[in-house]
């Protein structure tokens, strides 16, 4: 946590000057007692009447001081507070935009979610209330302690005792919910994980008709994270009435010795009203800083769980912006072997094979079997455990990743397209892209027509993830955003599931014509849209089961050979 305040360091003024602000409130505010007992015994127990109207007056004086004081501490505090909770948004954010992959899959997005929302608004509101109270609430209990003792010595006994005794009950309570609240915010991943899930997978949800199991899990889920709300509630809901008897005790102590001085002459009754209204202002404050500890606490945890994000997962580190290299579109695999971080076995095991410049690979194989997992080594997303790519005739370790990636035109398993126009989205691909360009790229992706049904063309809007068009429609577009880089390796993960087979035929055909002549890797379940590949690469269970073409494979290659009768059985019923 303490790490995390160095994004404070550009509102130093305002921490000094919110709590400077507190302490000048607070130190008018600990003469207005004084001021009482003043008017009781010279002006009410004297009949001064002109005296009482100037106490009154002089009281309004301070209550308006303190307000001024008040507004600009708010301003300061608020200030530095949401500034400060800005730079770590847009800190975390940048780091999680350089995450490598292995650290993604192993936060998981629901934990990055709730770090970056209810995380960081949770260590905003403990930094607000920390400028206005760290120092105003113990400045006012030690003060009213030692405003009391120029009161009254033996009176103010009473708040020698009572002080050390609500401490210990503060700091008590917060040592023993710090990790509680910390269990709290993990499970709170967990009941965001399910929303989220169920949020993007309501239709298979529906479609299975797992509305009530879904909801039965959520239900678990909620209910175990209320189980904690509840527990760590009710420990720091102790806190108050602790203090309240603390305090009310000390308030029946203190009245009892006032009066018993009072009967004596050793005090006046304005001073018993003194220290009653010290003591008043103890438990007010007292009151202020137990809440205060809680929210600091439940900052504290999310502040960790934040700070736990940029020590656990490192940035991958900006490289180098160009490279020259002596052979463009070339890649080779030897003997390259990888497994996920914590996996049990392997995802690829011994994998080779070379691909040059214009050849268009196929990639075909069960669920499971290291499709994906294969081509995302290319752009360097996962660095290989054993054996060497070359891309280029460079290292893919050496090649910086910056470069790579703009050499590299990618289209997931998962269409992605962004809230904007269809413009918009095709400038994702390049910012300098022309109309021509775009154009170009979409009719190569068999998307022009898309476009052309629109009424507003280019200009048209996308929703968020592309929700307003088709499965097929979203696919071409995303293609197309990656055509309009001209790369030089266009890599196609299952991207071209939902089309047609007529409009799979021709998007090959086309590819084939790009005049840059990339080297493309296809990825599909379907025999037919890789079998007039240059070169298909057969995967089963992460290995190399086959490398060759369509016929050959068919010939020598019993796994290949097993997919492509089950698909052409399929279509001859």
């Amino acid at each position: 946590m303490r790490k995390l305040l160095r994004y404070l360091a550009d509102y130093k003024k305002e921490c000094l000057l919110g709590p400077l602000f507190k302490m000048l409130e607070a130190t008018f505010e600990l003469f207005v007692p004084l001021v009482v007992a003043s008017m009781i015994d010279r002006g009410i127990g004297g009949g001064d009447k002109p005296y009482i109207v100037r106490c009154a007056l002089l009281m309004a004086l301070l209550a308006a001081i303190g307000l001024t004081c008040t507004l600009f501490a708010q301003f300061f505090a608020a200030k530095a507070a949401t500034g400060f909770s800005a730079k770590l948004r847009r800190a975390l954010m940048e780091h999680i935009q350089h995450l490598r992959y292995a650290d993604l899959d192993r936060l998981g997005t629901s934990t990055l979610i709730t770090r970056m929302t209810s995380d960081i608004n949770q260590v905003q509101t403990g930094v607000n209330l920390t400028i206005r109270l760290l120092l105003r609430s113990p400045f006012i209990v030690v003060g009213a302690m030692i405003m009391a003792f120029t009161v009254d010595v033996k009176g103010a006994l009473v708040f020698a005792v009572a002080i050390p005794l609500l401490m210990i009950v503060v700091f008590g309570i917060m040592l023993l919910s710090i990790p509680m609240f910390r269990n709290v915010q993990n499970k709170l991943d967990d009941v965001t994980e399910i929303t989220r899930e169920n949020l993007i997978g309501v239709r298979v949800i529906r479609a299975f008709r797992r509305e009530t199991a879904e909801a039965d899990r959520f239900r678990e889920e909620n209910a175990a994270l209320v189980t904690m709300q509840e527990r760590v509630g009710r420990l720091s809901a102790l806190m108050n009435p602790l203090t309240y008897i603390i305090v009310n005790g000390a308030v029946i102590a203190l009245i009892y010795i006032g009066a018993l001085r009072v009967h004596a002459g050793f005090l006046t009754q304005g001073a018993v009203i003194a220290l009653y209204n010290y003591m008043s202002q103890i438990l007010v404050e007292l009151i202020k800083f137990a809440n205060f500890i809680i929210t600091v606490t439940k900052a504290v945890a999310c502040g960790n769980r934040i700070q736990a994000v940029f020590d656990d997962a490192e940035p991958v580190a900006e490289d180098a912006e160009t490279i020259e290299t002596g052979v463009r579109g070339e890649i080779i695999f030897d003997h390259v072997s990888f497994t996920y971080e914590g996996a049990g076995a392997p995802s690829l095991t011994d994998i080779s094979f070379t691909a040059k410049r214009g050849d268009v690979i196929g990639i075909i194989g069960g669920t499971g079997a290291g499709k994906t997992t294969l081509v995302s080594l290319i752009p360097r997303f996962y660095e290989p455990t054993a054996g060497s790519i070359t891309i280029d005739g460079v290292s893919s370790g050496e090649f910086p990743r910056q470069a790579l990636r703009r050499r590299i035109g990618i289209v997931p398993q998962t269409a992605v397209l962004f809230h904007g126009s269809i413009r918009d989205n095709m400038k994702w691909g390049n910012a300098d892209a022309s109309e021509a360009d775009i154009e170009t790229a979409l009719r190569t992706a068999q998307a022009w027509d898309v476009v052309q049904a629109k009424a507003d063309g280019l200009d048209e809007q996308i929703t968020e993830g592309g929700h307003n068009l088709s499965g097929g429609q979203r696919q071409r577009l995303t293609i197309a955003r990656a055509l309009v880089r001209k790369p030089e390796f266009l890599i196609l993960d299952d991207s071209a599931s939902a089309l047609d087979f007529a409009t799979d035929a021709a998007l090959r055909r086309a590819l084939r014509e790009i005049p840059e002549h990339p080297t493309v890797f296809i990825v599909s379940q379907r025999t037919a849209s890789i079998q007039h590949a240059d070169r298909i690469l057969v995967l089963d269970d992460g290995h190399l089961a086959g490398c060759g073409t369509h016929g050959e494979l068919l010939e020598s290659c019993a796994v290949y050979r097993q997919i492509y009768d089950s698909q052409f059985a399929k279509e001859v019923q």
